[in-house]
């Protein structure tokens, strides 16, 4: 066996785990500002496209479990961003909708997308290469996410 494969900076892995948490990090002054932590934005950003999704549609479009997504939206219910309704048709559905205030945060939101890409283009890193790379990492969660719906 070649141990060149086992060496850190041979993995393809490791600069992606790395970039998600520097990413995450950039993203928290711009979301410290609004109380928000970096999983509750991405809820919002789902209810601000829809303001009516079932637990489970909010969690396929997260790629997250109800069992990772239920405190999440509990934690923000209490903060009055969202409430759930549970469905007549189907008590096991339960739809998230926004109240006022998340519906309002949607304003406060608007400038970071642009905020946080001016900070990844620079001289040797451009519009197009950021665009190519996360086209790239789609079809890779494409990818990756149908191998594990096959198990």
């Amino acid at each position: 066996m070649d141990n060149q494969q086992l060496k850190l900076n041979n993995q393809i892995c490791f600069p992606i785990y790395t970039v998600s948490r520097l990413i995450t990090k950039a993203y928290k002054p711009f979301l410290e500002e609004m109380g928000l932590t970096y999983p509750q934005y991405l809820v919002l950003l789902v209810l601000w496209e829809n303001d009516e999704l079932s637990m489970n549609q909010i969690g396929k479009k997260l790629l997250l479990n109800t069992n990772t997504l239920s405190p999440l939206i509990k934690r923000m219910e209490k903060m009055d961003l969202l409430f759930r309704n549970r469905s007549k048709e189907d008590e096991r559905s339960v739809f998230i909708h926004l109240t006022e205030k998340g519906k309002e945060l949607k304003n406060n939101a608007i400038p970071i997308p642009e905020k946080l890409l001016n900070t990844l283009l620079t001289e040797d890193v451009s519009l197009t290469e950021v665009m190519l790379l996360k086209d790239t990492l789609n079809k890779w969660i494409d990818i990756l996410s149908e191998q594990q719906n096959a198990k």
